[in-house]
């Protein structure tokens, strides 16, 4: 394997792993404030669905393979993304720090709620919003800051 390929392979490796922490941490707080507002965890998971299934996953609060299945996978492809340009910025520093781990999840984070609750077309937005309160919304928010900023650290500590 050359070392372009093991280079190509690593950070695959930490988006996966960065994007997956915060995709976890958020998908529990999400199921949490799920339970506590609206009496279903599941409810905000399946809103993420209503890409596919239209305005009717918006109410769906049980779990289901069609709902909440895909409204999960969409949660989880979305935090790699993200977790693929938090990489992206790591990767710019010549020596990331735990300072800058935080500081590009703060970064990544703010994009992350910003495009999706304020620039993408509704059909195109978590859903999660209609069936939360704002205060829920800054709690998923922030722990999928760290679950990046956990991502990050863990990278830092292998070098």
């Amino acid at each position: 394997m050359s070392p372009m390929s093991r280079v190509n392979l690593s950070t695959l490796q930490r988006v996966l792993i960065d994007g997956s922490l915060a995709s976890v941490l958020s998908g529990v707080v999400l199921a949490w404030r799920g339970r506590r507002e609206t009496g279903h965890a599941m409810a905000p998971l399946n809103a993420p669905s209503h890409w596919v299934w239209g305005r009717e996953a918006l109410h769906r609060n049980r779990t289901s393979l069609r709902y909440t299945a895909l409204g999960s996978a969409i949660h989880h492809a979305s935090s790699l993304m993200w977790a693929g340009f938090y990489r992206l910025l790591q990767a710019r520093r010549r020596q990331p720090t735990p300072a800058s781990a935080v500081l590009d999840a703060a970064v990544i984070t703010a994009a992350a709620a910003l495009v999706d609750l304020r620039l993408v077309p509704q059909r195109f937005t978590p859903g999660f919003e209609r069936r939360l309160s704002t205060p829920a919304l800054v709690s998923v928010y922030l722990s999928f800051g760290v679950g990046l900023v956990l991502g990050g650290l863990m990278a830092q500590r292998r070098r």
